[in-house]
C-alpha cells in the first residue's frame, strides 16, 4: 500500500477511536473527580506537590500535569511525602511548607 493509502487508512482508525473514548469521558472524568483527581484536584494540592507536578512536567518530561488522574495524584503525595520525612530526618526542621 502506498503513503497515501496507508494515511487514508490510519486517519479513518484514529476518527473511530477518538469518538470511542469521548463517549465515555463524560462518566470517567465525573469518577475521576469524585475520587480527588481531575482540575479541582489540582487546586487543592499544596505547593510542594505542585513543585513535583514542575519537575515532572520540565525535568523529566511527562507532559502537562494539570489535569492527573486521582491515581498520579496520589503518587504525586506521596512523592511529597517522601522528600518530606527525608528533609527532616536529614535537617530536623519541618519543610515551611504546609501540606494540605
Amino acid at each position: 500500500m502506498n503513503f497515501l493509502g496507508q494515511k487514508f487508512v490510519n486517519s479513518g482508525n484514529s476518527e473511530n477511536q477518538a469518538q470511542d473514548s469521548n463517549q465515555g469521558s463524560f462518566l470517567g472524568n465525573k469518577f475521576n473527580e469524585a475520587l480527588g483527581g481531575g482540575r479541582q484536584g489540582e487546586a487543592n494540592e499544596d505547593w510542594l506537590d505542585k513543585g513535583v507536578d514542575f519537575v515532572q512536567q520540565y525535568g523529566m518530561g511527562q507532559g502537562p500535569q494539570d489535569n492527573e488522574s486521582a491515581v498520579e495524584q496520589a503518587k504525586d503525595e506521596m512523592i511529597s511525602d517522601g522528600i518530606r520525612s527525608g528533609w527532616k530526618s536529614r535537617t530536623g526542621f519541618d519543610i515551611p511548607i504546609q501540606d494540605k
